[in-house]
């Protein structure tokens, strides 16, 4: 009986977990590998090219600290150190910035696709942050280029989100598609979306 009762609750411990981590990756990236032309493969190639920026994504100081007051409350929900967060904001602030992207964008797109965790890794294979698929790193890369450090895969999402957008024309719903490989289903645009408007409603 006592065996019965502890396999029980097992797999009830088991399922909870499962479904915990399924229902955390179920929108996790999946873009699709195409064959790229020589222009657009040279362009993407110098977009992610890892240098140190040196300049600010900010029009001044004030306007920094107002963002980062702002979002650093929203986003202790999901990331307990203060450094970590404004770590982060910032280098979400500046590649945003760099790729043409709205910031409040790509934050909503990391809430939906990893919860802000850093090391998260989807069924498919996508790393990181913004879950970039690890084939990117050898089609654009140097293919050695590491996506759990936190630029590189900030880098990489936002280059490729803004590819994906040119591509369409400026469409977000189906770049947005594209950049999960679910390119023309409404519940994942909708979803970005939706957590970023609510990153907007906080400001």
């Amino acid at each position: 009986m006592e065996k019965n009762k502890f396999f029980k609750l097992t797999v009830v411990i088991l399922s909870s977990l499962m479904l915990n981590l399924g229902s955390s990756l179920v929108y996790a990236g999946n873009q699709q590998y195409e064959v790229l032309k020589q222009d657009t493969l040279l362009l993407l190639s110098q977009s992610v090219a890892d240098t140190i920026p040196k300049v600010s994504s900010f029009e001044n100081k004030a306007e920094e600290n107002k963002w980062l007051l702002d979002m650093d409350s929203q986003l202790s929900k999901f990331l307990i150190d203060k450094s970590e967060r404004e770590t982060l904001l910032k280098t979400i602030h500046y590649e945003a910035t760099r790729a043409g992207l709205d910031p409040l964008l790509v934050l909503g797109l990391i809430q939906v696709e990893s919860g802000f965790k850093k090391y998260a890794v989807s069924s498919v294979g996508a790393k990181g942050y913004m879950q970039v698929m690890p084939f990117w790193v050898d089609t654009i890369g140097d293919g050695k280029q590491n996506l759990f450090y936190l630029r590189t895969n900030l880098r990489y999402g936002c280059v490729i989100l803004r590819h994906y957008l040119d591509i369409e024309k400026g469409n977000l719903f189906m770049a947005l598609g594209r950049y999960n490989g679910s390119r023309g289903q409404a519940k994942y645009p909708n979803k970005v979306l939706e957590a970023s408007n609510q990153f907007k409603k906080g400001r």
